[in-house]
């Protein structure tokens, strides 16, 4: 396995190389070990034109901008983390405190401040107000998601050339739960591009292994760092910070991060986060660290919160799913990595990756995206070890079992495309069922190539699968299945029944966050019998303005608290839907105050 210091010189014993790109280039270090030569291997004519340090960055920018776009317009707000984001960003920018986070009355003491202000920015910057389209509010996760493809790149030349530096990208780009982010306009993505950041930085002053100061990478170090903890609180610290104990751990060596400036980069850290968390302790007079860290950090780390609770392993087994294409290659790479663990790749991969996984699986609450910050640390080692030749003298079963792996999500989602809306009684896209087809066969053929033992040059077409599949899936397949976006319908048939241009609207029953955010901040959740008396004040002088939204469960309490006063609420629309948080069919009705004329039985 090959390791290099090209163009970034991060390692004072690195030998000249050159950034042709046909090779690593590279002078082996590994731990305990002395230089070698490099091993020459022929590369694919797609590495040889693309594995440059001018041509891999901007294949990964255009790349990862086509796989991050399709949805971004067109996908609705996907309950529930999301429109809770965009909807307290949109009340910061409705009532002008940017300190405070509520999501309309209540206060939401559970992430920090950073991404709001991303969002807030992003909304400013393309010339919206409080009520701009969902794409905006999005924009920092697509930019996010778009840098930490970049990052990973960078991150990875610490260590090696840039053909193995543009896998270990190509991965990113192409994993499932990288794409699932970038179209959410929530903290992950945005804490994903800080951590690798922050990650890259420190790959750079390990390998230079020196006590020297060295001013830039702690610089960027620590303030990725603090940008970490603005959006997510602790999880970058705890990433960063337990890959430190680990090199230690595994080399009895910390002088190196002597080199980061530890005493001025702290403070340098904790003049950027305190200033907010002085705003905000002050403005909740604490509460807002007693929920923050007692209720939402630590009832995670001992509870499964909202249903996510899972066993230990729950997310090693998810990773076979969300981290694809990569977790067939690595089953290619096992053996080759283990052969070269001594090698300081191995050695930082491996301290990144296996402290923090165990933290993850211990703790209750499990969601597919918490272990997205990790992906880049299997990624390096892999990237190694196919451009070393990984797979090519693998046993049969293991090119089976890779192949497997490989080609199933693809086929499966295939699959889904056309049956799925059907299930639902949607009518199935056809370029959304087209482009997944394709998907479907281009993976195939990658999953030939590394039965044939050439891994290597099946990474490009399940990368163009994962391309197919992205533009067909978010672009077409999503948004055509109307059954699922509810919210949205019902925003249409209120304009549809009512002539007013703002719409007093309660709902009960029916509590979803993409509703409030769509509807408005002054939609209010109300029990039947509150919406009954929120109709009848408008009996008296017939307007039409005011829209009760109520949920079928709810309806006989309603009709029975209205029946009690002698109000007669009028049915003016109902619409059915699948609520995708929890499965649970919805049928809604919706109803205004009768006219004076329609309550007399």
């Amino acid at each position: 396995m090959t390791e290099t210091t090209q163009g970034d010189q991060s390692s004072p014993e690195a030998a000249p190389a050159s950034n042709s790109g046909e090779s690593t280039g590279s002078a082996d270090h590994r731990a305990g070990g002395t230089p070698g030569e490099p091993q020459e291997r022929p590369r694919p004519f797609w590495m040889r034109l693309f594995g440059h340090d001018l041509s891999a960055p901007l294949l990964l920018l255009v790349l990862s901008i086509a796989l991050f776009a399709p949805g971004q317009w067109t996908v609705p707000p996907l309950d529930r983390d999301e429109p809770r984001f965009t909807q307290a960003t949109k009340q910061m920018l409705e009532t002008g405190d940017y300190v405070d986070i509520r999501f309309q009355d209540e206060a939401r003491h559970k992430k920090p401040v950073g991404i709001y202000w991303l969002q807030a920015a992003a909304v400013k910057l393309t010339g919206h107000d409080a009520s701009a389209p969902l794409w905006a509010y999005r924009l920092p996760s697509l930019i996010g998601s778009v840098l930490a493809v970049l990052l990973a790149y960078w991150m990875a030349r610490a260590f090696t050339g840039p053909p193995a530096s543009l896998l270990v990208g190509l991965f990113m780009a192409a994993a499932i739960i990288v794409g699932v982010e970038a179209r959410l306009a929530k903290t992950d993505a945005v804490l994903f591009a800080a951590i690798l950041l922050a990650q890259g930085a420190l790959a750079r002053l390990w390998m230079r292994d020196s006590e020297q100061r060295q001013w830039g990478l702690a610089f960027v170090f620590w303030t990725a760092l603090a940008a970490g903890v603005l959006i997510k609180g602790p999880v970058a610290p705890m990433i960063v910070g337990l890959t430190v104990i680990a090199l230690f751990a595994l080399t009895r060596k910390l002088r190196w991060f002597k080199s980061a400036v530890p005493l001025l980069g702290a403070l340098w850290f904790v003049l950027l986060v305190v200033p907010w968390f002085v705003a905000i302790w002050i403005a909740t007079d604490g509460t807002f660290f007693e929920e923050a860290i007692g209720k939402d950090l630590l009832g995670k780390v001992g509870q499964g919160q909202e249903g996510h609770g899972a066993p230990p392993l729950t997310h090693l087994g998810a990773m076979f799913g969300v981290f694809w294409p990569l977790p067939a290659f690595v089953i290619l790479s096992i053996s080759t990595i283990w052969r070269e663990r001594a090698s300081r790749l191995v050695v930082f991969s491996a301290a990144w990756f296996l402290p923090s996984w165990v933290v993850f699986e211990l703790v209750a609450t499990k969601l597919p995206h918490y272990t997205m910050p990790l992906l880049p640390a299997l990624a390096l080692p892999v990237a190694a070890a196919l451009v070393d030749g990984a797979g090519e003298n693998a046993r049969k079963s293991v090119r089976w079992l890779a192949a497997i792996l490989l080609a199933l999500p693809p086929l499966g989602l295939a699959v889904a495309s056309f049956a799925g809306p059907l299930y639902l009684g949607d009518w199935p896209s056809p370029p959304g069922v087209v482009l997944c087809a394709i998907g479907a066969v281009l993976v195939l053929f990658s999953a030939s190539r590394v039965l044939a033992g050439a891994a290597l040059h099946g990474v490009p077409t399940a990368v163009a699968a994962s391309l197919a599949i992205a533009v067909g899936f978010w672009g077409f397949v999503g948004p055509a299945l109307t059954t699922i976006w509810v919210s949205p319908r019902l925003v249409e048939a209120i304009d549809s029944v009512t002539a007013c241009n703002d719409p007093m609207v309660v709902t009960t029953g029916f509590h979803e966050p993409s509703f409030i955010f769509l509807q408005g901040t002054d939609t209010k959740i109300v029990p039947a019998a509150q919406a009954v008396e929120f109709l009848n004040e408008s009996s008296a002088n017939y307007a039409g303005c005011r829209i009760a939204v109520i949920e079928s469960r709810q309806e006989d309490a309603f009709l029975g608290a209205a029946k009690a006063i002698g109000l007669v609420p009028k049915l003016v629309s109902r619409l059915e839907g699948l609520n995708i948080n929890g499965g649970k069919q919805l049928d809604i009705g919706l109803y205004r105050a009768g006219a004076p004329a329609e309550k007399a039985e």
